[in-house]
């Protein structure tokens, strides 16, 4: 580790000189992934510094220890335990922080909500995750724009595609994607009885424009009216966009926004964002040793979470965690949850590295 270290010290100074050179601050893009990637070391170099400070002191002390100097040999013996203790808490913290990070965490990221079975009940817990992610955003001072969406007479969602710009939101986001269960006396049901419904979500990586490359002639563009809300602009207008991927198949529809182009540049980054997350998912199978966790396999036919209202309880499947503040969890708290599943990925690496 202490050569490890050395070597992000070193880096994370000749990014520090790189930042300040004329040549890299006037080229947008190469001033950007250097300061990614400052900012990525600089996290790891004040413990990193203070690690390999605590090592020399150490050393220093079994000399002493090792010496002829009884009242230095004395004190020195005295600050050993808890000098090496430490060393080894700080060199924990250091474990962590230098597992390899999938360089899609600090993207930002498209969220696709969907109701599954349940019906109506579906659609509306699909809006209850909807205004809980949305209330995330909020707490964390990330934006949150919808793309597209399919809404019921009642207010819920058949599906709903967002996007949330931030600070590293996929590598937080990113455990959310599977399965929701809801269990609760739906609005729509007279007789009191508990149903359960589901509402599947997948966070996607936004993919920037250098990572996916489509070619024109592998589209097939339509264009028709827009339904829903929207006044006479819906009846006159043909702005809603259909993009289909012919060499996937993947199909992506956008009318949200007044203006065609808009919902083509739209539909296009969604589209753009699917093909990096199957190409993801591609590579991940292909390495044989990927680290299977499955806290952030984003598996979207796994049930990840239920959500017992009732009981005001709420479980996460993956890890065990059981949280009875449903109520505050809905309303955006999510902080805890989250928490606990980058503690668990995180020992899944640990593990196996």
């Amino acid at each position: 580790m202490k050569d490890k270290l050395a070597q992000i010290i070193a880096r994370h100074d000749e990014l520090e000189a790189r930042l300040a050179d004329p040549a890299i601050i006037s080229d947008p893009e190469r001033l950007k992934d250097i300061a990614r990637e400052h900012r990525k070391a600089h996290v790891i170099v004040p413990k990193a510094n203070q690690f390999l400070s605590l090592l020399e002191q150490l050393d220093e002390h079994k000399i002493i220890i090792d010496g002829d100097d009884d009242e230095l040999k004395e004190l020195a013996m005295e600050e050993l335990p808890k000098m090496e203790q430490e060393l080894a808490d700080l060199g924990n913290e250091l474990k962590v922080l230098l597992i390899p990070r999938d360089p899609n965490d600090d993207k930002n990221t498209i969220v696709e909500i969907r109701a599954g079975t349940g019906g109506e009940e579906a659609a509306l817990f699909a809006a209850d995750l909807f205004r809980m992610y949305s209330r995330y955003a909020e707490r964390n001072n990330w934006s949150r724009n919808i793309i597209a969406s399919n809404g019921t007479g009642i207010g819920g969602f058949k599906e709903i595609i967002f996007s949330m710009k931030g600070t590293a939101v996929y590598g937080v986001m990113k455990f959310e994607s599977g399965v929701h269960r809801v269990q609760r006396v739906p609005k729509t049901e007279t007789g009191g009885r508990l149903h359960t419904s589901a509402a599947t979500v997948a966070v996607l990586p936004e993919a920037e424009d250098a990572e996916i490359n489509i070619k024109e002639i592998d589209l097939k563009i339509d264009t028709f009216r827009a339904s829903g809300a929207g006044g006479q602009h819906v009846n006159k207008t043909e702005s809603a966009v259909r993009i289909t991927h012919i060499p996937t198949g993947l199909v992506v529809t956008c009318q949200d926004e007044k203006s065609q182009h808009k919902n083509r540049t739209a539909a296009l980054k969604v589209l753009k964002s699917r093909l990096l997350a199957q190409e993801k998912e591609r590579l991940a199978k292909e390495r044989a040793d990927v680290r299977k966790s499955m806290v952030s396999t984003g598996d979207r036919s796994a049930k990840i979470r239920t959500y017992n209202f009732p009981q005001g309880r709420i479980t996460d499947h993956r890890i065990n965690f059981t949280s009875y503040q449903l109520e505050n969890v809905m309303d955006g708290d999510l902080n805890e949850i989250i928490e606990q599943l980058k503690i668990a990925d995180q020992q899944v690496a640990l593990q196996a590295d």
